[in-house]
């Protein structure tokens, strides 16, 4: 299963069913689970990404709480179809859309699960040990934001950092894609997602018709990015197109921007490996 599905299905097995985190938390020590409370955390909250074992044990963990309290809820999802029936738990695998608003609500809702500052802290200190902020433009990463721009013939391509307060452009092709204050960038929204943020026409869109970046210069309409992460699998930044007029984003561009994102993500821990 894909990684990012298996913590959506798990982190929503949480939130529906309101679990105790400390009950959970206690129940994957003792299956051997070896993140910290933060990282435990950080990954129900949809903020870092976890090895696929200790995804498993979470997963475990959830479940048995679960059946604690003999709760009719969707269980949470394990790596492969072996591992959910080693476990004797047989889970639901299907996945209405990356669009169902119950997504986009746990998204929204998910901070409150962390305490930020100490979030924020562990995500920029993996910011930092890829050593990429503030670094000049690379041959390895520009090329991918070529190929980028060329697939989808956007206005622009780019690969942004997103630091305490800036965003950082590592690699830009096309004129739109800026060093901006962080809280109106559209890749700063990125890294908050599950997934990949696809906004077909800015202007109508809820979350970003009045930011300036839509209003004012460049003018920005179209936008899809994915999220990148550094060390420990906390979202550093993403890979995004940029358009200045609203378009469609079919899910065979999903599955090209995601596989241009991958290309991105091998060349960000060949950083700091």
């Amino acid at each position: 299963m894909d990684p990012y599905l298996q913590q959506w299905f798990t982190a929503r097995a949480v939130a529906d069913t309101a679990l105790d985190l400390d009950d959970v938390w206690t129940g994957y020590t003792n299956l051997g689970g070896w993140c910290d409370r933060v990282e435990f955390q950080a990954y129900l909250s949809g903020l870092a990404l976890i090895d696929e074992l200790q995804r498993d044990m979470v997963s475990h963990a959830v479940n048995e709480a679960l059946d604690g309290v003999s709760s009719p809820a969707r269980r949470a999802a394990y790596s492969t179809d072996d591992v959910s029936l080693a476990t004797g738990v047989i889970t639901e695998s299907s996945f209405e859309s990356c669009t169902d608003a119950a997504l986009r609500r746990f998204v929204t809702s998910s901070y409150a699960y962390l305490e930020g500052a100490d979030a924020e802290r562990r995500r920029l200190d993996s910011l930092t040990q890829t050593g990429l902020l503030g670094t000049p433009a690379e041959e390895r990463f520009d090329r991918i934001t070529r190929e980028a721009q060329r697939v989808f013939g956007v206005s622009s391509a780019s690969l942004a950092l997103i630091g305490e307060h800036q965003q950082f452009i590592k690699s830009v092709t096309g004129p739109i894609g800026q060093n901006v204050p962080r809280h109106i960038s559209f890749c700063n929204a990125t890294i908050r997602e599950k997934r990949m943020l696809v906004v077909r026409d800015a202007l109508v869109h809820e979350q970003f018709r009045t930011n300036p970046l839509v209003l004012e210069q460049p003018h920005i309409r179209f936008y899809a990015g994915y999220p990148l992460t550094g060390p420990e699998g906390w979202r550093i930044g993403s890979l995004c197109i940029i358009d200045d007029k609203p378009r469609a984003f079919s899910l065979e561009d999903e599955m090209a921007l995601r596989l241009l994102a991958g290309q991105a993500q091998r060349e960000l821990e060949a950083s700091y490996y």
